[in-house]
């Protein structure tokens, strides 16, 4: 079928940054670099739809469309399907109209069916019921680990013959200048600390962390968490937060990139991921990682990381502390995990996704994976 173009959807261009947005961002920065491939394809070139009240201005790489006459949700369900009328739709943030047969649709993760109580009930519900309609009239899914491919095929979101798998890349933070500046202000010392995520979601588990780092083998350490979640939120869930933990609020780019340069590691004790990106992103500057097996963490991350129970707060200790006490440990897993990450480049991820695109307009069926 010849269609007029490739229509991207870009509610995502009208929300402030997020990992699911980020990916769309490099993604779309991806198919730029490949506008002759795309040229064939389509009788027009690629463009960006947007509601009106699109406001970010940094991803001008193909020409906007904006219009419509609601917002949110249902911009996406009803003016979306209309502005893109004989286009190939491509969704790259979870969701996209219920309407369309011509869409390619990225769905992250199954968090919404695996984990519904680490997100309010309408949410949970919402995705639940939007997920499989999805599956079943878009001409293609897109999950971005061989476990989410697998999850969502098993909670009935998409046959597993009909998702394409698009894994993330990490060479993202390369590209933003280190600010070391960060240390300082957080009065923090190289290798003195571990970087964790602050976030109260369940399954993120960072409960586990806290208790690990209420252990006097690891009072000399502090456990630095980025992220939104403030101590009180922790607290009010029934957490105890020890002296040796701080909360960095949200932080730039840069930021984040000294912060993982400097770490003794990063610490990621989720109980379920569809990729994990924020392990991968300290990995790929040499920051060890260690990591819960669990989810697609042990696809991600391979024999490039460590790896603790989710559940057993002394393994975290121990681990931690021998990547103190034994340098020979921490300079191996540094280099196994720079290695490791150098295989997710967001280049190798656009050529997968062109690859997906050119089957879904020649009527091919998707690639065994």
């Amino acid at each position: 079928m010849r269609f007029r173009r490739l229509a991207i959807n870009g509610k995502f261009l009208t929300a402030g940054p997020t990992g699911v947005h980020r990916v769309a961002e490099q993604l779309v920065r991806q198919l730029a670099t490949r506008h002759d491939e795309l040229t064939d394809l389509f009788e027009q070139p690629p463009r960006l739809v947007a509601p009106l009240n699109a406001h970010n201005r940094s991803l001008d790489v193909f020409d906007r469309e904006c219009g419509g006459v609601f917002r949110g949700q249902l911009w996406e369900q009803i003016d979306l399907p209309r502005l893109t009328r004989s286009d190939l739709l491509l969704n790259l943030c979870n969701l996209g109209p219920m309407a369309s047969s011509a869409a390619i649709t990225m769905i992250h993760d199954a968090q919404a069916f695996i984990t519904p109580e680490s997100y309010s009930w309408a949410f949970a519900n919402w995705y639940r019921n939007v997920l499989p309609m999805l599956g079943r009239r878009h001409a293609r899914i897109l999950a971005v680990s061989e476990f989410s491919a697998n999850e969502l095929a098993r909670f009935g979101v998409a046959r597993r013959d009909h998702i394409s798998v698009v894994p993330n890349g990490v060479d993202h933070l390369l590209g933003y200048r280190s600010q070391p500046e960060i240390l300082g202000r957080l009065t923090i010392s190289p290798r003195k600390f571990v970087v964790g995520l602050a976030n109260v979601q369940v399954h993120k588990n960072i409960g586990l962390l806290l208790k690990a780092f209420a252990a006097l083998a690891l009072a000399d350490l502090k456990l630095v968490l980025v992220g939104a979640a403030r101590r009180e939120q922790f607290e009010s869930l029934g957490h105890s937060v020890s002296p040796n933990v701080m909360f960095t609020g949200r932080i730039s780019d840069g930021e984040l990139r000294a912060l993982l340069e400097s770490a003794l590691c990063v610490a990621f004790p989720s109980t379920t991921e569809g990729f994990g990106l924020p392990p991968l992103e300290g990995m790929l500057l040499g920051c060890p990682a260690i990591m819960a097996p669990c989810g697609a963490l042990t696809e991600v991350g391979g024999e490039g990381a460590l790896f603790a129970a989710p559940d057993d707060p002394g393994q975290w200790v121990r681990g931690i502390r021998r990547l103190v006490d034994d340098p020979d440990h921490w300079a191996d897993y540094s280099r196994a995990g720079r290695n490791r990450a150098r295989i997710f480049t967001w280049k190798r991820a656009g050529e997968k996704l062109v690859e997906v695109i050119r089957e879904v307009c020649t009527g091919r069926p998707p690639k065994a994976e």
